[in-house]
Formats: C-alpha cells, structure tokens, sequence
C-alpha cells in the first residue's frame, strides 16, 4: 500500500563570488536509515535571488516545488513547508555545498555538488546476474481500451514448450517492471526464481512509468487492472505459453487488482495475492496508520487523535457533495489545533490545508478509501493462494488474510489457501521490526520461504 514515506528535500546554491557557477543542476545522495535517495536540485537565478525545484528520481518524483531559496553570508537556506523540511549548507571553496537536510526535526547530512552523482551499491545478494539460465525478452504490448503501450519483460524457461505463466502486479505507486523499491527488485527476484523452476513469468512497467506510456498520477486501481487484463491478453498470443495455466500474482495493491481481471476473465487459472487486501480501503488506512504509529512510539492519545481526524476525513471523500470545500474546514481546524511549537518553521496554514486536499482529492486515493475488496471476492471462482508476513504493518496480516478467506468462501470458493509466514514484513522480507524504515537496510530481498510456498502452490494448480 501507500506507505507515506518521507521523499523530499531541497537545496539551494549562491555566494556572490561564485554566482556565475551556482545556476544548473546540482546533486546529492541522501541517506536515511539504510535508504539512498539521489536528489537533483535546479536552481535559476531572479532579479530577486533565486528559485528551485527539486527531483527525486529513485521515488519518480520531479518539479517538486520549494517554497524560499535564500543564501546569505555563505549560508544557503531551503524550505518546503508542506514536507515539513529545511536545509542549510555552505558552499565551500570546492564547489561543494556542506549542509544538513531536516525533515519533522530530524537531522541529516546532505552535500551537493554539481555534475552526476551514483549511490552506493547496496547489497542485494539475491538478484540474479546475466548471464541467466532462461530466455529473458523485452517485450511491449497493448491495453487498446485506454490507448496506452505497457513495456515489460516475459522470462521463459530454455527448454520445454507450453510453459505454465504468472503475470506479476505491483503495488501501489509508480512502480517499474522489478517494483524496485529502497534499493530492491523484489519481482526481478520472484520471477528469476520461479523461472528457473518452469514457469514463465511476465513483469511489467506501470503506466506511465518506466518506458511505458500513459499518466501515473492520476490512474486508479480499476485503469491499472485495465493493464493487467492487456498483459493476459498478451500472453495468450504467445505459442511458448499453455493458455489455460495462466495466473496472476499481486503485491499489496496487486492483490486488489488480480481479482478484478479474474472475475472477467474465465481463462485466469489461479490467483496469487501477496499481502493482499480484504478490508474497505478507509478501514486498511486508518489500520495501517495505527500499526505504523505505534510502533514508532506514539502515545495512545495521538493514535487516538490521528483516529479521530483521519476517519472525518475518509467519511468527507465517501459522502461529501463539496469535497474540496470539507476537506479544507476539516484541515483549517486540525492546524489550528497544532500547539505552535510543534508546527515547522515557515509552514503556514495554507500550505497545510493544501498539502492535505492534494492528498485527499487525488483520484487513486478516493478510489481506495471508498473501495470495498470483498464484493469482488465473492465472485472470483478459480484457486486463490493468499499469502502474508506476520510483520506486515501496512497491510495487517490476521485482519486482511481472515477478510480474504471469508469473502471467497461465501462466494462458493473452496478452492482458497491462507498462509501467514512468522517474521516477514509487508515486502516478505525476514524482518525484526517490521517497520518501512527497516526495509533498505534488510540485504534479503524476497523470502525464500515465501518463495517455495509460491512454487509449491502453482505446481499443485498445474498438475
């Protein structure tokens, strides 16, 4: 799901003496809790100073706007108030800005210098290296209902013919074909694995995203599902492929995206839903939110307060005629409440407010606060493998997995198998806390475990 990271920060650049060398991009490499975030920051110069934006390509997020860029004495100084952050460096006589990037009074340290900047290579023992053991094909293929072209890659065992296939869906964000996320490729990982035990998979980029077209940012579950079905319709064209095994795969928002195409599709073989939902989206978020907060150490009472403002929120995008009008009296009045200490420097009421409609009235946010998994459920008829991590704090396990099994189960599916590995986060990693800030720093990018329950169920489906 949606797990709100932190992503932003910003820059700025400037010194008299080197005004000539500070307009352009500049470049640096955040790192927080084991996570590398390349930041581009590009900075013009006014009549009256300067003006920036910032990128951050590893999230897919560019143009971010900042709200003042000041340099005074040495001494530059950022601000983005709605991400509640700040920065201040110094550029030295080596071109190099020294600062510090704040986020909710957090502190990290941040330089900048102008020209291309790599991360450091993580490790990440299980990503498979060329060359590899099976056919692996860049491929594009069409979703003719929605106009868009969708880039992916179909990795097919060497030898052998009629392959049995899982097509892989991401969860939510812009996700690339590998859904490579904090330095991890876990579907790259999931397919290699499965293919080098007879199965062909294929893995596509989003919408949008990677080198596939359309628009991202304002798509939701049912235009990704639409993306999904083109990749079935896809593969059934392919002579390699047994067009009566074909399954589908989902990850986190996946697992409400696969079921959609099933109950369309007859020919769907199997599902698999990788901490998958079961519950209405309104009640997964105010779920996640509470698991994720109280284990950061938020005290009862704020749990309970963020209980109490989001559930009016998520009643506004449910019922109100005037949602934009709602959502802004809702926020005016959460600011104003804030005890003005713990409000960040340079944050008004209006960036605010407006942080939260932005967030609030995007179309894919009200598309799953309102959206119920269960009606669709209840009509999927082919076998269905529900799996997830006992750790999983964005999608809870006992809560989501109970939720799947009974829905299907009214539908008349018998044919439903619940699993819940110990220890495994919402990324099935081998985890300690189970929190998103652990997930770059875990070198294990899929669990083996869950991987062999994944196998083990297919080659019992496609006997």
């Amino acid at each position: 799901m949606k797990s709100f990271l932190f992503l932003l920060t910003s820059l700025l650049l400037s010194l008299s003496a080197f005004a000539q060398d500070i307009e352009g991009q500049w470049n640096g490499v955040l790192k927080v809790q084991g996570v590398q975030l390349r930041l581009v920051f590009n900075i013009e110069k006014t009549d009256s100073g300067y003006k920036s934006t910032m990128d951050s390509p590893d999230q897919a997020a560019f143009g971010i706007p900042v709200n003042s860029t000041t340099f005074q004495d040495g001494t530059l100084k950022i601000t983005i108030s709605n991400a509640r952050i700040e920065y201040e460096g110094t550029l030295d006589k080596d071109q190099i800005i020294i600062g510090v990037f704040t986020q909710a009074g957090q502190p990290f340290p941040l330089n900048l210098i102008k020209g291309e900047i790599t991360k450091e290579e993580s490790k990440r023992p299980q990503e498979p290296k060329k060359p590899y053991p099976y056919l692996s094909e860049d491929l594009t293929f069409e979703n003719s209902k929605d106009g868009i072209t969708l880039a992916g890659t179909l990795t097919i065992p060497k030898t052998g013919n009629k392959f049995p296939a899982v097509i892989l869906i991401s969860g939510s964000g812009p996700q690339n074909r590998d859904e490579e996320l904090m330095g991890h490729k876990p579907f790259l990982v999931l397919s290699d694995y499965l293919t080098r035990n007879g199965i062909a998979v294929l893995r596509f980029d989003d919408r949008g995203t990677g080198k596939s077209t359309g628009e991202h940012g304002q798509a939701t579950s049912a235009d990704f599902a639409n993306d999904a079905e083109a990749a079935l319709e896809y593969l059934k064209t392919r002579e390699e492929i047994d067009p009566t095994k074909i399954g589908l795969a989902g990850h986190s928002e996946g697992g409400i995206i696969a079921p959609k195409v099933a109950i369309s599709n007859e020919d769907v073989a199997f599902l698999i839903l990788m901490a998958g939902t079961g519950i209405p989206g309104d009640e997964l978020l105010l779920l996640q939110q509470r698991m994720l907060g109280k284990a950061s150490g938020m005290t009862e009472n704020q749990l309970i307060e963020n209980d109490i403002i989001s559930k009016k929120a998520f009643d506004l995008v449910k019922n109100s005629n005037n949602l934009e009008r709602d959502l802004s009296d809702l926020m005016s009045e959460t600011f104003r409440n804030i005890p003005k200490n713990q409000i960040p420097s340079g944050m008004t009421e209006a960036d605010f407010v407006n942080a939260q409609i932005n967030q609030m009235t995007n179309p894919w946010m009200q598309y799953f606060i309102q959206y119920d998994p269960a009606p669709t459920l209840e009509k999927v008829t082919c076998p269905v493998l529900a799996i997830n991590g006992s750790k999983d704090l964005q999608v809870a396990p006992k809560e989501n997995l109970g939720a799947i099994k009974s829905a299907l189960e009214r539908g008349g599916n018998n044919q439903v198998t619940i699993v819940e590995i110990p220890e495994l986060n919402h990324l099935f990693q081998e985890s300690t806390t189970g929190m998103p800030s652990e997930y770059a720093s875990i070198e294990q990018t899929f669990s083996p475990i869950a991987m062999e329950e994944i196998l083990h169920w297919i080659n019992e489906q496609i006997k």
